[in-house]
């Protein structure tokens, strides 16, 4: 038996001390916890005190727990998937991206019309209330099972440019990458990625487990002079997948020659 011996409340010194095993090995990532009673046991502590621990651990994300099975300590595995994030262009013209043709689409893409927000308007170089195509993709790697949902917004004043881009404008990032040039547009990207909690519908429709985190991606398409043209965003769980990027120098400008 362990002794608790620690300030603060009961169910608290018990969750410390679950969690020093953890940390240390005792508890080996993906090893069954103790049943409640051999907790109860080692800590000598009641039900409710073990149960309130085991639910600290399962927020700070250290147990996942499995209906039926009990609890597990979490794995510490690396992401099961590799999404690279550049972009290349065949002698054709076409655009390719490393990972474009491993997602299926877990179910039919949604079309609709909307509005800049004040985060998107800020990406986008717009004012809030511009209006936007919007189109939502959930995605699924079907060689891991991780699940991504894809999202990409498009303001009319882009797309009534373009009539194939405003007729359809749910085509792939690579189709509008290529009807933007076509249209003369020499293109550049910026990217940005973040970190955050899941939403309750993101948490669902990813199947993420408890307390674990999303990375969000923002991709901007610009034009030659910096003027965006669509944004993408990218969300999936940050314990599925993990992303790549191929990072080169750029020209440093020329210095101008003093008078």
């Amino acid at each position: 038996m362990s002794e608790i011996q620690r300030p603060g409340a009961l169910y608290q010194q018990v969750a410390a001390a679950i969690r020093e095993a953890i940390l240390s090995g005792a508890f080996a990532p993906d090893s069954l916890l103790p049943s409640e009673a051999q907790l109860m046991a080692r800590y000598d502590v009641s039900r409710p005190t073990v149960r309130n621990a085991v639910a600290a651990l399962r927020a700070e994300g250290l147990i996942d727990v499995r209906h039926g099975k009990g609890s597990f300590v979490r794995s510490s595995r690396q992401p099961v998937l590799t999404i690279e994030r550049r972009i290349s262009r065949t002698a054709e013209g076409k655009f390719v991206m490393p990972n474009g043709d491993i997602w299926q689409e877990a179910e039919e893409p949604s079309t609709y019309r909307t509005h800049t927000t004040k985060d998107t308007g800020r990406l986008l170089q717009l004012d809030e209330e511009e209006a936007l195509f919007g189109c939502d993709r959930l995605l699924i790697d079907p060689g891991t099972g991780t699940r991504a949902m894809h999202r990409t917004l498009i303001p009319f004043e882009v797309a009534d440019g373009i009539p194939m881009l405003a007729e359809e404008p749910c085509k792939r990032p690579a189709a509008i990458y290529r009807w933007l040039t076509e249209d003369g547009h020499k293109l550049t990207w910026t990217e940005t990625v973040r970190a955050r909690m899941p939403l309750p519908d993101e948490r669902t429709a990813l199947k993420l487990p408890d307390a674990t985190p999303i990375l969000h991606v923002a991709r901007v398409t610009h034009d030659s002079d910096d003027r965006p043209l669509f944004l993408e965003e990218l969300r999936f769980g940050a314990d599925r997948a993990e992303l790549a990027y191929r990072i080169t120098a750029d020209k440093e400008p020329a210095r101008r020659a003093r008078a």
